[in-house]
């Protein structure tokens, strides 16, 4: 079974930049496709990336598009979504999610959250001046 560490994230100024880790522990991270997630206060959790097992496909929100690009490095079991240009919209606790799915299209499309089997505990990330 899959574990997940989040890290990375703080306190940044707007138009800042963070770059978010995720860390799997307990087993390969190979085959399993990756999404960011993330939660403000009073909002609900919603899709911010995917990146497929294998890199081939990814997908973002409209809303992080252009400013945020996830990667992965399987021998390192970790996958990072790099954000820049930070406003206090993007404020909110993010998580990263897994899903066994040796497809290379697994994250053409977005990826819905309750498709994802497992859950890291997540990292806060505040933009604020």
């Amino acid at each position: 079974q899959l574990q997940f560490v989040e890290s990375g994230g703080g306190l940044v100024q707007p138009g800042g930049s963070l770059r978010l880790s995720c860390a799997a522990s307990g087993e390969i991270l190979d085959w399993h496709a990756v999404g960011w997630f993330r939660q403000a206060p009073g909002k609900e959790r919603e899709a911010v990336s995917c990146i497929s097992y294998d890199a081939s496909s990814t997908n973002y929100a409209d809303s992080v598009k252009g400013r945020f690009t996830v990667s992965r490095d399987n021998a390192k079991k970790t996958v990072y979504l790099q954000m820049n240009s930070l406003s206090p919209e993007d404020a909110a606790v993010y998580y990263c999610a897994a899903k066994w799915d040796p497809d290379p299209a697994a994250c053409v499309e977005p990826v819905g959250k309750g498709r994802y089997q497992y859950w890291g505990q997540g990292t806060q990330v505040t933009v604020s001046s």
